[in-house]
């Protein structure tokens, strides 16, 4: 009789399963969290559905039944309930306890991450989602960020895979925070939801390669920002540059000739940043340079994008080799091997003999065999301001600085293009400078310099050493000795902000702020910080108290 009773049972309970998976028509998975990590040893039972125990990845998946109400979480004794009545999708993650780990520093609220796709939320109708993509989309459209927000937040958390138009909107929500924050924190603080979403776009709609271009270049953009109350500086420098350089190296090995143009230029200017830090090896330079324009040839070659082969030919490559020509890592000997074949082929082209020059040029290989060959050749066929200033450069590396002096005149005087008229001045000022002394001649030609172009950061670097070298000389007390460093900082500060000089321009400052008076001694001549103090003598320029 017991075995009958046995039998009975197990036939009802094979019949039970089967009437249950007859009914079941879901199956929903998703991941359970404790205090933001998968959770292992936690029972889930789907109402009128299956059950199972998650493993150490937090993992789950059961059948349910098309009018399944709950899932029911259980750790030991304690239980909790997700209802999922009426929600679309069967995707669900469940924080037992703490906060699903968002990837956007705001914490979704606890078992409520919706994966449905747009599509499956507009179809199964669901409220919540149509409401506050209502919202926040009107706010939106209407650029009232502020009233945007809790709607987009509560999107952002609850849908994260309904569409992409929430990361881009939510871009340039963040942007906005950024742009407008009144301080380094908060601007940090932007910066990081900001990259963190860009983390979440990629968990939900991949796209690593492009997405990573574009984490990269706002990462950089805003953590160097010239508007930053305090530049980055030192080992934080450093690891701003790294952190920059690999999203934008793994973006452009994943993209190869799809990569966005700007993102080429950005790696080859962290790369030599990271050089100059001492964080890179000449070889990667030489690397990621051969890379970069293997790629930018590449996107012209293809001729797919009318737009982009005219920016990529006009500005991208133009910007690599200017970068890698005056990164210090191309010594000459791997620049001659590069471009002595080419000028074989092109020996009668100007514009291609002057290309080359300035590359050569910017890179210091003046005394090499080809730049004085292709400089008396360019002379030959075009005795122009270039030709003369090249020339002048020759004759500089002869050390005959008489010769050199009349070649940059001829160049100046020749130029009509304001920015390379900028460089003959900025280069005779360095002359001016080391060979003759001259700190007054080599200052007005370093003004003259940033008069024709604003942004020449150099000729800023060149005052600003200038000064450094006049303190020595300069005559007065010693507090104003001394005020002549708050001078030369300014003048660091602004070549800071270009990107050929900024890692130079900050080590300077670090280097020269030591120098500045300090408050015993300005309080003694009664000077307060932030006052105007007018540097005195030849100089005669004013400048900030600071200590």
């Amino acid at each position: 009789m017991k075995a009958i009773l046995r039998i009975s049972l197990l036939l009802a309970a094979v019949v039970m399963v089967g009437i249950t998976v007859a009914q079941a028509q879901r199956v929903i998975k998703g991941t359970v969290y404790m205090d933001g990590e998968p959770a292992a040893g936690i029972t889930v039972e789907a109402h009128k559905g299956g059950e199972m125990l998650t493993s150490f990845d937090g993992k789950y998946e059961v059948e349910a039944d098309e009018k399944t109400k709950y899932i029911r979480f259980t750790f030991i004794d304690e239980s909790k309930k997700l209802d999922i009545e009426g929600k679309s999708g069967n995707v669900f993650d469940f924080a037992f306890s703490g906060s699903i780990p968002s990837g956007d520093g705001a914490e979704a609220e606890s078992g409520d991450v919706n994966l449905g796709t747009l599509d499956e939320l507009m179809k199964a109708q669901d409220k919540t989602f149509l409401n506050e993509l209502s919202l926040y989309s009107e706010f939106y459209k209407q650029k009232d960020y502020k009233s945007a927000i809790p709607h987009w937040q509560k999107l952002y958390n609850q849908y994260p895979k309904s569409t992409t138009n929430l990361y881009i909107h939510g871009g340039k929500i963040y942007e906005n925070q950024i742009e407008t924050a009144t301080t380094d924190a908060d601007r940090d603080k932007g910066i990081d939801l900001y990259m963190k979403l860009y983390d979440k776009r990629m968990k939900y709609f991949g796209d690593r390669g492009y997405v990573l271009g574009r984490k990269g270049t706002s990462w950089l953009k805003y953590k160097l920002s010239a508007d930053r109350d305090n530049a980055p500086e030192g080992d934080e420098l450093k690891a701003i540059h790294k952190s920059g350089y690999e999203w934008l190296s793994e973006s452009v090995e994943l993209q190869g000739e799809q990569t966005e143009p700007p993102v080429l230029i950005l790696l080859m200017q962290t790369t030599v940043a990271l050089f100059k830090l001492g964080e890179l090896p000449k070889e990667q330079v030489v690397t990621n340079y051969e890379k970069c324009t293997s790629i930018a040839n590449a996107i012209v070659e293809a001729n797919e994008d009318e737009d982009k082969v005219k920016q990529t030919q006009e500005q991208v490559i133009p910007y690599i080799e200017n970068i890698f020509g005056k990164s210090g890592a191309a010594d000459c000997e791997a620049l001659v091997s590069i471009y002595a074949p080419q000028y074989q082929e092109n020996s009668s082209d100007v514009d291609f003999i002057k290309s080359m020059l300035r590359r050569l040029g910017r890179a210091g290989c003046t005394e090499t065999e080809l730049f004085g060959i292709a400089t008396e050749r360019l002379y030959e066929l075009d005795p122009s301001a270039e030709a003369a200033f090249n020339m002048a450069r020759r004759f500089l590396k002869k050390e005959d600085v008489n010769k050199a002096r009349e070649y940059y005149q001829m160049a100046i005087d020749q130029e009509t293009d304001d920015e390379l008229k900028a460089t003959y001045h900025y280069e005779r000022g360095l002359l001016r400078y080391i060979k003759d002394n001259n700190l007054v001649g080599a200052r007005n030609d370093a003004r003259r310099a940033l008069q024709l172009n604003p942004d020449f950061c150099e000729a800023n670097m060149l005052i600003g050493n200038i000064y450094v070298a006049a303190s020595q000389k300069f005559e007065g007390t010693a507090l104003e000795k001394s005020a002549v460093f708050w001078l030369a900082c300014d003048y660091f500060a602004k070549a800071r902000r270009g990107e050929d000089c900024s890692i130079e321009a900050s080590e300077n400052l670090s280097k020269y702020r030591r120098y500045f008076p300090n408050k015993e001694e300005a309080f003694m001549e009664g000077l307060q910080e932030g006052t105007s103090y007018q540097v005195g003598g030849w100089i005669n320029e004013s400048t900030k108290v600071r200590f």
